[in-house]
């Protein structure tokens, strides 16, 4: 009898450690964005105007268009879909824009086999001045995981006095003992180099401003083009890898005041940086040239490469550079980008990329879709400016 009571207790006791080792939650939340996240998200084209409506028939669209074959999964709807705490202090979602309340809404972007996302923020109020999260972690988490969310933006306006590390580390926790595995995306802007703390307390955070939709432009309050953006990732490609990466911003494509050429370079930039792909476009009303761009399914397959290693720049003179991201089997992807106003020849040497300077290697054009042929020690393409040539190189 004495012994079956030891035995009872060591058994209780084994299973106490273990609750206490590993929250719940703990190991899907570490298991989320093996690859980086590729959805959509409402902010770059809607801003605030948010709506039930809005957010079924993205993802009706985004089924079919054929991105969701293309490998995009969630729907997020940015800021402004809330507008107050109860007295409970729970968050309460606009019963104008969204009559059938959150969970509804989640459940019919499940049932299109999508994903669902929301934004939140770190501070007292979002960045649009609605209630924010700051003292109220734990209840909107478990909020969150009732509604089924399966990602949450989390910005960082007004958190004055907060540390960013701190601040997120708190909404980290409380996602991880909500009961589901939700995505963190940390929406810090950079400030605080989170690429140096986020791994294990976000799965991807940003490295930058906001994006804009412009190719050379900036705001005072911190908007930047894709030149900046790009400039920025320069030397951040150590930082990322299977469920943490480095996020320069959402996608522009299609939004309309870059040309073909520059939002062809911009999604083949997100793509060999391992970037998270969240389209900001009116997927209801794809044009061609967007369609063709946020499909190809080629150009995606660098990004979701399951080594998941960051591209970097291996050559720069001036208006032209070249850059270089290992792939899967030893291949490698390759950008000619011209970032000058005049067409230019672009080279890259095998040695440049990591391969044998006298190998002879297959490359294909990943926007053209076809095989180029055998090369030997280098290849080179004529660019047109603002546009990049993408290629694969199998040795």
């Amino acid at each position: 009898m004495e012994t079956r009571i030891r035995c009872v207790l060591l058994t209780v006791l084994a299973a106490s450690i273990i609750s206490i080792q590993i929250p719940a939650g703990d190991l899907s939340f570490d298991d989320l964005a093996k690859t980086p996240p590729m959805g959509w998200n409402s902010w770059n084209k809607f801003a605030c105007n948010v709506s039930e409506t809005l957010i079924k028939e993205t993802s009706d669209a985004m089924v079919a268009t054929g991105m969701k074959d293309a490998g995009y999964q969630y729907v997020v709807i940015d800021d402004c879909w809330q507008v107050s705490r109860d007295a409970q202090g729970n968050i309460v979602p606009d019963p104008v824009r969204f009559p059938s309340g959150m969970k509804a809404l989640a459940d019919y972007v499940h049932s299109k086999g999508l994903k669902f996302g929301l934004y939140s923020d770190a501070g007292t109020a979002t960045c649009q001045k609605r209630p924010g999260s700051r003292g109220f972690e734990e209840k909107d988490a478990t909020q969150y995981a009732a509604w089924g969310v399966d990602y949450l933006k989390y910005d960082w306006c007004s958190t004055e006095g907060q540390d960013a590390h701190a601040a997120y580390t708190r909404m980290s926790k409380a996602l991880r003992g909500a009961g589901r595995p939700i995505v963190l995306s940390i929406c810090e802007w950079g400030g605080s180099q989170p690429w140096l703390w986020a791994p294990g307390i976000g799965h991807l955070w940003r490295t930058t401003g906001d994006i804009q939709d412009c190719w050379d432009c900036s705001q005072p309050w911190g908007g930047m083009g894709l030149i900046h953006i790009i400039d920025l990732q320069t030397e951040l490609h150590a930082y990322a890898g299977p469920g943490h990466w480095n996020d320069p911003d959402m996608l522009e494509v299609g939004n309309g005041h870059m040309t073909t050429s520059e939002y062809r370079a911009h999604f083949s930039f997100w793509c060999l940086l391992a970037a998270p792909l969240m389209a900001g476009n009116d997927l209801r009303e794809l044009s061609p040239e967007t369609k063709e761009i946020l499909l190809n399914k080629e150009v995606i397959t660098v990004d979701q490469d399951p080594l998941g290693i960051q591209g970097r720049k291996v050559a720069d003179a001036g208006p032209t550079q070249v850059w270089m991201k290992p792939l899967s089997g030893a291949a490698r992807a390759v950008i000619l980008f011209n970032r000058g106003s005049a067409v230019s020849p672009i080279s890259v040497t095998w040695e440049q990329i990591g391969l044998a300077p006298g190998a002879e290697a297959q490359v294909r054009d990943l926007w053209a879709k076809k095989d180029l042929g055998t090369f030997k020690a280098r290849f080179t393409a004529t660019v047109k400016p603002h546009d990049v040539a993408m290629i694969r190189v199998q040795p």
